[in-house]
């Protein structure tokens, strides 16, 4: 019995901290990543992004964007991040951007916004008004198939099926962007002409992932807005306005980064 107790003695000394010894360092929670898909797509183009960072460790949401509006879209993005506890950081693809830049003002959770091949706009400014061709935009309302009365909001709008490839997803192979074009969702037209509201980036720290075939939002229009809003920018050469799902690995490090804070 004395032996056992001097046995126990001897083990609290030897894992008892000293007087004034540091405690072990506590790291902060990872984030929550969002990522919000934009107009003629779905959630579905995350995919590979999703797997890269929950092998990471990571809890994703990748919520289905209603494409009604910037008011309606972004409202439903707030209701979501209302429920989510802890850090997040927002990742945005093209009109998502938009949906971002929205939603995640003055919400103290939202730590990082990414900006993949996406719009980052300013307060007031609208899709149309961010897309000069000048700027390498190949998307405008003549490259749309509309269904409705041509009027916003009874009107919504998909790309045209032989232009979809070259404007859209030019790196992919054409087996993935033939069912891509006759499986788009439909955005309605209010998404192209509501302004936007203050904008999160000029408060929260955002990065910028521009492809430099970018032929939908236009690599020039998004360089113009990534330099603008202050972001950290990689630019991924030759990738098409679908980098996430051309060059996921590039877009998983990158979103990394902005968990990271670096």
């Amino acid at each position: 019995m004395k032996r056992v107790v001097l046995a126990v003695v001897a083990a609290l000394l030897v894992f008892a901290a000293p007087a004034g010894a540091k405690t072990k360092k506590t790291w902060p929670p990872k984030p929550t990543i969002v990522l919000v898909h934009g107009a003629f797509a779905d959630a579905s183009g995350w995919n590979d992004v999703t797997e890269r960072l929950q092998d990471r460790g990571y809890n994703v949401l990748a919520p289905a964007n209603p494409l009604r509006g910037v008011t309606a879209d972004a409202a439903s993005l707030r209701r979501l991040l209302e429920h989510i506890s802890g850090p997040v950081v927002l990742v945005g693809h093209s009109y998502g951007g938009v949906v971002i830049t929205n939603a995640a003002t003055g919400n103290p959770n939202v730590k990082a916004l990414v900006y993949a091949a996406a719009f980052a706009p300013a307060q007031g400014e609208t899709v149309q008004q961010l897309t000069p061709a000048a700027g390498g935009a190949m998307l405008g309302l003549k490259a749309l198939d509309l269904v409705g009365d041509g009027t916003p909001p009874g009107t919504e709008g998909t790309i045209k099926q032989d232009l979809f490839r070259e404007i859209f997803a030019a790196d992919l192979p054409r087996r993935v962007t033939n069912v891509m074009a006759v499986s788009q969702r439909p955005a309605s037209l209010v998404t192209l002409g509501e302004g936007s509201g203050v904008p999160a980036w000029a408060s929260i720290p955002s990065w910028a992932l521009v492809p430099t075939r970018d032929n939908t939002i236009g690599t020039g229009n998004l360089r113009a807005m990534a330099k603008r809003a202050k972001a950290r920018t990689w630019e991924v050469r030759n990738a098409s306005h679908v980098v996430m799902m051309s060059e996921p690995a590039i877009t998983t490090e990158l979103i990394l980064q902005a968990a990271r804070g670096k």
